[in-house]
This record gives C-alpha cells, sequence and structure tokens, in this order.
C-alpha cells in the first residue's frame, strides 16, 4: 500500500520541489531536504502525543526537536511518517499536502478526543463525541 501512497505524493510542498531519494517508499522536498516523507514504519498503539484530523487523516505530532517535527499517522496500516523542517516550510503545510495522498489508505482506528477518555463521553460510530450522561 506503500506505492499507493508513494505515486500520490505532490511535486511540490510549499516552495519546495520534489527531489530524487534513492529509497523505496520515501520521498523528499527542498534543498536540502526540509520535509521528509516515509512510508512501512511499525503500526502505532495508543500515545500521549497531540493528535489532530487533517482532510480526514489522524496525525501524531512529535515537537520534542522543534524546529524539527515530526509527523506520524495514526489509524491506518502502513504508517507514514513526515519529517518538517519549520525553519523552510510549515508542518501543516506538509501535511496538508500530503493528507490526499495518505487518505487511499483506509483508517481502521481514530484518536479519541480527551473528552472521550477524561470526560467520560463515547464516540459515536460516525467519530464524534456524545456527552456521558
Amino acid at each position: 500500500e506503500c506505492a499507493a501512497i508513494s505515486v500520490r505524493v505532490p511535486d511540490t510542498i510549499g516552495q519546495l520541489e520534489r527531489r530524487t531519494t534513492n529509497a523505496q517508499a520515501t520521498a523528499a522536498w527542498g534543498d536540502p531536504a526540509a520535509v521528509i516523507y516515509r512510508c512501512g514504519l511499525p503500526e502505532q498503539g495508543p500515545s500521549d502525543l497531540q493528535c489532530f484530523e487533517v482532510d480526514g487523516v489522524d496525525w501524531l505530532i512529535d515537537e520534542s526537536n522543534a524546529p524539527r517535527y515530526v509527523f506520524t499517522t495514526y489509524g491506518r496500516t502502513p504508517v507514514t511518517e513526515v519529517i518538517v523542517d519549520g525553519d523552510y516550510v510549515s508542518g501543516s503545510d506538509a501535511v496538508r499536502a500530503l493528507s490526499p495522498a495518505v487518505s487511499v489508505v483506509e483508517a481502521d482506528a481514530r484518536c479519541l478526543a480527551t473528552t472521550d477518555v477524561v470526560g467520560r463521553g463515547s464516540v459515536s460510530p460516525t467519530g464524534e463525541p456524545t456527552p456521558a450522561p
């Protein structure tokens, strides 16, 4: 399924042009590479990283090495990782550009909202939080 994603990644992200890579299921943009895409990482379990949705794709964000950010898909197999150098392009621009390609792989899980865990609410079949009784 990485091939199905890889053939759909964009030629540009922000002002950065796609460059050649020498490994399967990878892509890079910029010179030096400011955005790196990798597909086929091990499946993610529950995480305490912040999770957000972009165009139907859930992404975890690791900000521990800012301004270098690591975005990892959640709830999709294969797992996709995007490493972004925030000095050259915003992380939100990168995941917004890549989400349509990643979305060809169906989600089998979704991130939960804090209210779903802490507020004892639940998630409806459509993925919308519902209040606790």
